[in-house]
């Protein structure tokens, strides 16, 4: 069991009752076996069906997320002066607790946020040393390197389950040396005296083009408020705000949310594929089809980011940008 020191004294916040029974879970999750002949289609289904999927198979060892976990574990177990001195204040990096974003969202959560270097996948933020061992850098920029190759090789299957050519259509937005990546490991500590009906980050949507998560074996996890069964050894994948527009509404990105577990904490990390902040995002041509109008208007991820930072996690950002 993983148990973390509370990072600091948290609220209870209020939260949205659920809306679908716990016992609709398994079988509301789509499961996409990346070894299968059929994944392509697969994929595709599942980002219509839901924006959100379970995927099994991968090549991704359980080792290589274990240590990393485990590292992550060892960090956030630190006094709270070492982990602020692990780069707090260098936006948008570094470590946090109890804030999310800039519009007073807050959660029982102390995270861990790191850019990394598109090209050389390698972390690119001003972590110090002294606070970041270097096997914790080591088995950082292992992951990093895998789970891009792993958002690189989905955005592809997926593009040729569209029929989009080349291959590499969706995939090489992630793979410019602009391109706007980012890991981010967060810790949920238990909290024995609560049922557990404390948020832990509230509902939102992902405004990337790919989100991929892999978690410990502790539950917390909901997407449209069903509970999503923890899987340590699979990755959980979100369909971003930029790819429901580049499929122009095809494909659905879904608001997900975490409360915590009253028995034990929840450590996750997520790899967000995000675009070139120059670039330019819309409905693509090749996936429209005839006489069908874009919904959304045109904008640069820059544009789009900004207008992210700038709202509430519950906020629709899409909205903003919609033609109609």
């Amino acid at each position: 069991m993983v148990v973390i020191t509370n990072p600091s004294t948290v609220d209870q916040f209020p939260i949205p009752k659920l809306h679908r029974p716990p016992a609709a879970a398994a079988a509301c999750i789509p499961i996409v076996d990346l070894n299968s002949p059929t994944a392509a289609a697969q994929l595709v289904s599942a980002c219509e069906e839901l924006g959100f999927f379970k995927l099994t198979n991968h090549t991704i060892s359980l080792n290589l997320m274990e240590n990393l976990e485990d590292e992550a574990v060892k960090f956030f177990s630190l006094p709270l002066w070492k982990k602020d001195a692990a780069g707090a204040g260098a936006a948008p990096s570094g470590y946090g607790s109890r804030r999310i974003g800039h519009m007073g969202d807050v959660g029982w959560i102390e995270y861990l946020l790191l850019q990394i270097n598109s090209i050389n996948p390698s972390l690119s933020t001003s972590l110090r040393q002294e606070t970041i061992k270097t096997f914790f850098i080591s088995a950082l920029n292992e992951y990093i390197t895998a789970v891009k190759k792993l958002a690189c090789e989905l955005l592809e299957l997926i593009a040729e389950g569209l029929g989009l050519r080349p291959r590499n259509a969706l995939s090489k937005l992630l793979m410019d040396e602009e391109s706007d990546l980012i890991l981010r490991l967060n810790h949920y500590p238990s909290r024995e005296s609560s049922s557990g009906g404390v948020t832990g980050f509230g509902e939102h949507t992902d405004p990337q083009v790919i989100s991929i998560l892999r978690s410990n074996n502790t539950w917390g996890l909901q997407v449209l408020w069903v509970p999503v069964p923890p899987d340590q050894s699979s990755f959980f994948v979100n369909v971003g705000d930029s790819l429901q527009v580049l499929t122009n509404g095809r494909f659905k990105s879904v608001k997900h949310r975490v409360l915590t577990n009253s028995l034990q904490s929840r450590v996750s990390m997520i790899f967000f594929g995000g675009p070139p902040l120059k670039e330019r995002v819309a409905p693509l041509p090749h996936l429209m089809e005839e006489g069908e109008e874009s919904l959304y208007r045109e904008f640069t991820w820059c544009e789009y980011k900004a207008t992210a930072y700038a709202s509430k996690l519950v906020d629709n950002r899409l909205e903003l940008f919609e033609k109609h």
